[in-house]
């Protein structure tokens, strides 16, 4: 422990902090258009086809999705066909070119859906499974776009649920920060046979698929995990570059924004830290290419407090907010 006292081991000895949340989201990487200026998706009118749904804002569209995730819930393995066909649907959507995103969508069963915000009025696209609802979900996950501004970063949530409440970081991030693709894992980790499920730890998953087309298109993303409270004990976060370096000013500038928030950093590009995501798929496929990619841990103090959780964000958001002006 450093001298200076951790906010989360310090809000535990006083006994504030609130019972654990339970709700839940997923996130993964995205990207610009080809010709590498990225743009809105939408039709003539600017918007997806579909008839935008006002009620919940978006980090209850998500928690609702995600509370249903369980090691038992079930996963099926895409085939590469499946894999390529939603990862194209994604690109063409960040493409501008609508119907064909769409059409693509819907020959593995995916839907276009455009939602709107009540709290904040931002317009988003949602890319979703229509499996969900059956009683036998395929557990692909789910993509959310930013409509109102040029999309320029990704967040990526590979274990909704099992890290809990990593799926509301990622859709607080999107829904304060500007030019965002949200993607989000379909499946508790542990629902597929063996690690089928474990979408940071493969590349035959649609997670995967759609996380590359965005590296592909140059976009940098933060991906976002949960850590036990006993896998860096001296530390609230661990925060990485993963397999690249591409990313260490952004690691710097997270990190500083964190402490400055009171909490305590572990930096892997610094020095060894546990969790570094080092085999993080995800990261492998952006330090591939040179594009930035975070891999950062929250302790559960963060995740299980309203008030961390928000100032985290804000720390995120510093990273997030430089992307979308570059």
């Amino acid at each position: 422990m450093n001298s200076r006292t951790r906010p989360v081991a310090a809000a535990k000895k006083l006994g504030v902090l609130g019972l654990v949340t339970a709700a839940v989201l997923s996130l993964a990487q995205c990207g610009s258009g080809s010709s590498g200026e990225a743009s809105r998706p939408s039709g003539e009118d600017g918007r997806p086809s579909a008839t935008a749904r006002p009620g919940k804002d978006l980090t209850r569209l998500v928690t609702d999705y995600t509370a249903g995730f369980h090691e038992d819930s079930g996963y099926r393995r895409p085939s590469r066909d499946d894999r390529r066909t939603v990862a194209d649907g994604v690109g063409l959507l960040l493409d501008n070119r609508r119907s064909e995103a769409e059409k693509r969508l819907s020959d593995v069963d995916f839907t276009v859906r455009g939602i709107t915000d009540p709290t904040t009025g931002r317009r988003y696209a949602e890319i979703s499974d229509r499996s969900e609802g059956g009683a036998a979900p395929r557990g692909w996950g789910r993509v959310y776009i930013d409509l109102d501004h040029p999309v320029r970063w990704s967040a990526q949530v590979p274990h909704p649920v099992a890290d809990r409440n990593t799926e509301r970081l990622g859709a607080r991030l999107l829904s304060r920060s500007p030019g965002g693709i949200l993607v989000i894992a379909g499946a508790h980790r542990k629902a597929g046979r063996g690690d089928a499920a474990d979408v940071s730890h493969r590349r035959d998953t649609v997670f995967h698929a759609v996380c590359d087309e965005l590296v592909r298109r140059g976009l940098p993303g933060i991906q976002l995990h949960g850590m036990a409270d006993d896998s860096a004990p001296d530390h609230d976060v661990v925060a990485s570059t993963g397999k690249g370096r591409k990313a260490v000013p952004e690691g710097r500038a997270l990190a500083d924004a964190l402490r400055d928030r009171g909490f305590e950093v572990c930096r892997a590009w610094v020095k060894s830290c546990p969790l570094a995501g080092r085999t993080n798929m995800q990261g492998r496929a952006a330090a591939d290419r040179g594009v930035p990619f975070l891999h950062v841990e929250f302790g559960p103090g963060i995740r299980e407090s309203r008030d961390h959780e928000g100032k985290a964000v804000e720390a995120l958001m510093k990273i997030t907010q430089s992307w979308q002006r570059t």
